[in-house]
């Protein structure tokens, strides 16, 4: 009996997020081959040197070099290329979709199994819609109306299409009912439990959320401005980095890393007091699950994914969603260094929940 042949699209490869993640770690698992818009030179996730020779690395991959450094216009190309450049998924039994613009290829898969992988409808075109027209200067804001507009009815067509799909998180699960109408099965993401682990305790606490307005790591510096006796590494970049820094003021406790690198955020990860992880209802969110597995607590708000992960006061604190400094500043001052310690165990033992073994073992299920 021949084996089914599987391939993974995924949107793009770019900065250490969990979409790409998930996906590098499906591909290698399946095995299946891999596509994507495009990639940044040697990104981890597709580098099958650094995967362990269990697993042999990725097996093809597919870079359609949908690139632009344009606004809204490489937002185009990538949905234009996954919709007109991917013949090649005739030769697939099965194709799994990650992410907003490749379900636009399914009508290159016309036969055989296509599993959408949602880990969220695109926040743009429907519950942020608004928040996002506001990011961009007036005079932009009619070219993104036009994207929405040409690319909302192609979306909703494709995930008509699709064989089964599947949610990240219960959160996810109600926007696809309330958004698409459709049902959705829910399979939690990975947490690569063999990469993050304890390494120890420093001095620092670690903000790991993209810097974009919706992660609000505005508050958490304004939070630690308060507390100059507390050190707060910010390892993540993003658009929203020059801002942020002019408001950390040069504070000698409060340091940015820019991106860095799988090793050095599992060494930062594994070496924290404990992580700060504060986005506006988040999908499902990753860095969580990092830091738990670690060992380490997380400070957190309860809302959105992060309802799905976070256990109080056992691996962490949620935060009423009506944030302010106040509250966080409590929240890092009641986890001090030996209640981090305290919460170790718990951490891990949460952690294990969503191990790959158990994320592969449900995907295989509906393989």
């Amino acid at each position: 009996m021949a084996s089914i042949k599987s391939i993974i699209l995924h949107d793009y490869f770019e900065s250490l997020e969990g979409g790409g993640r998930l996906s590098s770690i499906l591909a290698q698992e399946l095995p299946a081959d891999i596509a994507y818009g495009f990639a940044r030179p040697k990104h981890p996730f597709l580098n099958p040197f650094e995967k362990g020779e269990e697993t042999g690395g990725i097996s093809t991959q597919y870079n359609l070099h949908a690139h632009s450094v344009l606004p809204l216009w490489r937002q185009f190309q990538l949905a234009r290329t996954f919709a007109k450049k991917t013949a090649f998924l005739k030769n697939y039994d099965t194709v799994i979709y990650s992410g907003f613009y490749t379900p636009l290829a399914i009508n290159n898969h016309p036969t055989g199994r296509n599993i959408l992988y949602c880990h969220t409808p695109p926040r743009f075109i429907y519950d942020q819609r608004d928040f996002y027209l506001k990011q961009l200067p007036f005079w932009l804001r009619p070219a993104l109306q036009a994207f929405i507009n040409h690319l909302q009815p192609r979306y909703e067509k494709a995930i008509a299409e699709m064989d089964i799909i599947i949610a990240n998180s219960e959160n996810v699960r109600r926007r696809i009912q309330q958004y698409l109408g459709k049902e959705a099965i829910i399979i939690y993401p990975p947490s690569d439990t063999n990469r993050f682990v304890w390494r120890g305790q420093g001095n620092y606490y670690l903000s790991m959320g993209r810097l974009d307005p919706l992660k609000r790591i505005d508050l958490i510096i304004q939070a630690f401005l308060k507390m100059p006796d507390k050190r707060l590494i910010i390892t993540s970049g993003g658009k929203d980095l020059q801002r942020l820094q002019k408001l950390a003021k040069n504070a000698p406790h409060i340091h940015f890393t820019n991106w860095v690198d799988e090793n050095q955020l599992a060494t930062l990860v594994g070496n924290a007091i404990a992580t700060i992880y504060l986005p506006k209802d988040e999908d499902f969110g990753m860095s969580p699950l990092e830091s738990m597995a670690a060992g380490k607590p997380v400070i957190g708000v309860a809302e959105g994914g992060l309802l799905e992960t976070i256990i109080p006061y056992q691996t962490g604190f949620l935060l009423e969603p009506s944030l302010n400094t106040e509250a966080i500043c409590q929240a890092v001052k009641m986890i001090t260094a030996q209640k981090a310690l305290n919460m170790r165990s718990a951490c891990e033992t949460q952690a294990q929940r969503f191990q790959v073994k158990v994320f592969m073992k449900n995907m295989q299920g509906i393989m």
